[in-house]
């Protein structure tokens, strides 16, 4: 009986939502005082970024990018008047990318950016236009600033992630490798490590509160002085990941295998489960233990359970996240397919080619019915959670990044697009989607049902009422794994 509510929702070549950007006084004789801030909303109508230095007297920053994120603009703004002045300028061919932390000034005034360097594949840290950063270095975030120094994380190699203070000594990772966070207030530091994917110990993370001396001036590495350490009490998983890292096919993909508790190599040929996202900026294969605890889950139940991270993941420099443009199927689902056969070629007794199957969420649900539509060859069964199908029903700020305008670069979406591959269809597939999820409509699913069942298609629809988009809720996230579970066994047995 209730009338159906709207949701606001700017889908890709729709109107973005009107914003505005006010600067508010919260102290002193001017508490309350209110400037709006402008800048050309027809050319940048995203804002990507704002800070505002902790210091007196230090201004705000901002930054806005072009509909086509292809082009940026960095502002200044003067914090008594609100006027605003360009300090910087940015343009990429495919896109630029947005990194948390950055752009913004420092306690000294300077201009602290991330950028790509084309002649390195390199996205290296500026200070005031000068790269700082090792080549090679691929920097993802900036965190806190201070007088002397700052800290950014990164790292070398796709599946680290390593806190760096750098100052005017240098540069100076806070740990050699792996996965880690770290936090700094004054000479304070606090530095969270996760537990190696590889390693025999309990998965977690290991908290260590410490003290930071810098001596920049005699050119010393900054020592950090151990003050105490913070135990975890997280519960212990039911499942102890074991994980074993390679990398796969002539591109070197990072991949994780996963093997059932107890099993013995050559015993028998297991069925392999595709567990992928697929999707840009997102790993899936890192070096902390506990990333991988659902997925011994999924090994558990018998399977060789096989994660790769194709192009367009991060980590590996800007033209391999840049392989994506315009094109977010074809060299995504090759990479899958080359880590599978990496994989069956390295474990010939242990796996078995002729039962695969795949199951992904959000991107790694468009990816497994990608799978399971256009390579029923080598994928056999497929669990699509929450599915993109149809690009154009999503978003305008991520899938104008990698397709355009769908009313210009029609035959990208088009090449993208599910809905035109239904009649292919010709293994398992189970669709679930949340009924409430506010970021993949449950359009997506309902228009790839429709054309599913006028090609004459069968399939399956597993409808979650109340559910957004991440299914929070406990007990229907574990009936919903075994619900998945139980249709690839059927259907992968044999």
């Amino acid at each position: 009986a209730s009338p159906p509510r709207e949701q606001r929702y700017p889908a890709a070549g729709t109107e973005n939502a009107e914003l505005s950007l006010w600067l508010v006084d919260v102290t002193g004789d001017q508490f309350g005082r209110r400037r709006e801030i402008g800048w050309d909303h027809d050319q940048f109508p995203y804002l990507t970024s704002v800070h505002v230095g902790r210091d007196a007297g230090s201004d705000p920053i901002i930054a806005v990018l072009s509909r086509d994120q292809r082009h940026q603009q960095v502002i200044r703004i003067h914090p008594d008047s609100g006027d605003a002045h360009m300090i910087g300028e940015h343009h990429d061919d495919a896109w630029i990318d947005v990194i948390p932390g950055a752009p913004r000034l420092d306690p000294r005034g300077r201009l602290i950016d991330v950028g790509r360097d084309a002649q390195t594949d390199t996205d290296r840290l500026f200070i005031d236009g000068d790269p700082v950063s090792p080549i090679g270095f691929q920097v993802r975030s900036v965190g806190d600033l201070a007088t002397d120094g700052l800290i950014v994380d990164g790292s070398s190699d796709p599946i680290e992630e390593i806190p760096v203070l750098v100052d005017d000594a240098g540069w100076h990772p806070l740990i050699e490798s792996g996965i880690a966070a770290a936090r700094r207030a004054g000479n304070l530091v606090v530095l969270s490590t996760a537990t190696p994917a590889t390693s025999t110990q309990p998965p977690g993370t290991s908290t260590m509160i410490g003290a930071l001396s810098v001596n920049a001036a005699a050119g010393a590495t900054p020592a950090i002085t151990p003050i105490a350490r913070l135990h975890s009490f997280c519960e212990t998983p039911i499942a102890t990941p074991q994980v074993h890292l390679s990398r796969s096919g002539p591109d070197a993909l990072p991949t994780a295998v996963l093997w059932p508790t107890g099993h013995v190599r050559g015993s028998r040929k297991l069925p392999v489960l595709l567990a992928p996202y697929g999707g840009p900026h997102a790993r899936r294969v890192v070096d902390s233990r506990l990333a991988f605890a659902t997925d011994q889950w999924w090994a558990d139940q018998g399977f060789c359970v096989v994660i790769a991270d194709g192009r367009g993941t991060p980590g590996r420099g800007p033209a391999w996240e840049r392989a994506v443009l315009d094109d977010l199927a074809t060299g995504v689902l090759h990479d899958q397919i080359a880590a599978l056969d990496a994989v069956l070629a390295a474990h010939p007794d242990d796996t078995d080619a002729h039962r695969v199957g795949i199951h992904g969420w959000s991107f790694g649900g468009y990816l497994a019915a990608l799978a399971v539509l256009r390579r029923p060859d080598r994928i056999h069964a497929a669990v699509a959670g929450a599915p993109v199908t149809e690009w154009r029903l999503y978003d305008t700020a991520y899938t104008e990044r990698y397709l355009g305008d769908p009313a210009i670069n029609t035959a990208a979406y088009d090449g993208c697009s599910l809905l035109t591959d239904a009649a292919a269809l010709t293994r398992p597939l189970l669709l679930v989607h949340g009924l409430a999820d506010d970021n993949v409509v449950v359009a997506h699913t309902l228009q790839l049902s429709s054309a599913l069942l006028a090609a004459g298609r069968s399939h399956s629809v597993l409808p979650l009422s109340g559910v957004t988009h991440m299914t929070p809720q406990e007990v229907i996230a574990e009936n919903l794994l075994l619900a998945q579970r139980d249709f690839l066994l059927s259907h992968l047995s044999r």
